[in-house]
Parts: C-alpha cells; structure tokens; sequence
C-alpha cells in the first residue's frame, strides 16, 4: 500500500508528514485513513506530541479534499462517518496537542484540517482558502463551528462569503496561525515548540486539551434546530449547482451556477 502519510518519531515527538505531492497532498480517503491510523499509533505509544506537516518547501500543504471522491447528487459529501471527518475527529481525539506546521497553500478541507490542530505554524508562504462556494458544496455545520471557534464569525463569515486565500501576514493576525515564522526557522522553531510542551505533565495537557474541547463545544443547539440545518444543507447537495460545481472542476472550468 501506497505511505500516503510517513511517520517518524524524533526525540520523542510524533511527525507525520503528508506525503502525496503528485495529487498535492489532497484529503483522499485513503489519505485519511492513514492519518487517523497513525494518530491513533503514536497515541498507543504515549507519544505527548504530534507534529503535522508536508514535505519541506512544499508548494502546497494540501490542496484539500479530493474532489474526484465526492458523491453525486443527493448523497451527504460531508457525512459524518466519512474519513475526512474522522481524520478530524482523531486529531481533536488525540491525547496531546497536535501541532499543523504549514508550509504552501492550504484549499477547503485542508484548511479545516489545520484549524481543527491544536497549534497551527506558518512560513511567509502559508495561505488558507476554505472554498466550498466555489463547488456548490454545502459546509457541515462542525466544520463551520471550527472556524468559528478559531478566527470568530466574522473572519468565518468572510473566508466562507468569499473563498479567498488569507495570506500568511493576515492568517497570523486573524487567529489561524500562532506563530509566523520564516522558512528557515519554521522546523526548528516548531520542534522547539513541540519539545517545551512534551516536557510538561502529559496527563495534565492532556485532561487541559479535554477541557477546551469541551468548552469550545458547548454551545446549545434545539433538536429543530438541528434539523432545520440538515434541511439547509440538502437543499444544496440536492442542487443542479452541486452538480455543476463537481463537473466544472473535473472538467478544468469555471462554474456556470443558477441558484438552483
């Protein structure tokens, strides 16, 4: 089988390194599957930090969820049991922080990937687009709150209105980036920064880490509500505009989209 993500383990910290550049690192599900798989290694191993990065220099981190893989028409793109979104949940599983070092372009999932990392680490190439508008593709609602919760709803507001790239100055300012670090420094400095925190009580960063999950996650929703979400989000993977999105993107054009 294909190491679409390589593994190593240096001084203690866990690196997992996106390795799929002739498809520039896109969320497959196989991908997926192996970042899940390799979390769930190096949490078996006590492992108090993971170090998330692509190849050095990349020209893009990752360019996203893998588009050829979305479902037609009718069927959930996003659904809850898919392997994006487990890769997701194994990071926000995972017993210790989960530090995204980003070098490149981050595109749609691969920017909620990143934000979803406890600690995100850029160089002056960084950039994040979350671009499901530009697909006709309708965001889930745990996907959007991550946002949320990183850069707050008007930054959130405007990344998803607009589907544009943050450039790494901005993402800095707006809250996706801890640190802004040159590409000569970056993997020193996020080792460094991963060594700091693996030399604290791991059960006590460990139970912190749960709190803010916890807490980022409290907010109150009606069974309605909900509902009325699922409903939203139909209305669009319903939609001739999902359709035209998907099939304008294999076909290396621009979409023509009707609102319907």
């Amino acid at each position: 089988m294909e190491q679409l993500v390589l593994k190593d383990i240096r001084e203690g910290i866990g690196v997992l390194t996106l390795n799929n550049p002739a498809r520039r690192n896109a969320l497959s599900m196989e991908l997926c599957r192996q970042l899940s798989a390799a979390l769930e290694d190096f949490g078996r191993q006590k492992l108090p930090v993971a170090v998330l990065r692509a190849e050095a220099g990349a020209k893009v981190w990752s360019a996203g969820h893998d588009i050829t893989q979305l479902p037609k028409v009718h069927n959930e793109p996003l659904s809850y049991d898919s392997p994006m979104e487990a890769a997701f949940r194994s990071i926000q599983d995972y017993p210790g922080p989960v530090i995204a070092m980003i070098q490149g372009s981050v595109w749609g999932g691969a920017t909620d990937l990143a934000v979803t990392c406890d600690i995100a680490v850029g160089d002056e190439t960084s950039s994040f687009a979350i671009t499901p508008v530009k697909m006709g593709l309708p965001y889930n609602a745990s996907g959007i709150m991550h946002f949320i919760n990183r850069v707050g709803i008007n930054v959130a507001r405007e990344m998803f209105y607009t589907a544009e790239p943050v450039k790494a100055e901005r993402a800095y300012h707006v809250g996706i980036l801890n640190h802004l670090i040159s590409s000569r420094e970056i993997e020193d400095f996020t080792m460094e920064l991963a060594r700091t925190i693996a030399s604290n009580s791991p059960l006590a960063v460990s139970v912190v880490k749960e709190q803010f999950r916890i807490l980022s996650e409290s907010y109150q929703i009606t069974p309605e509500s909900f509902e009325r979400i699922q409903a939203l989000r139909r209305k669009v993977y319903n939609s001739s505009d999902y359709a035209e999105g998907i099939k304008a993107f294999l076909e290396k054009r621009r979409p023509e989209f009707k609102g319907h």
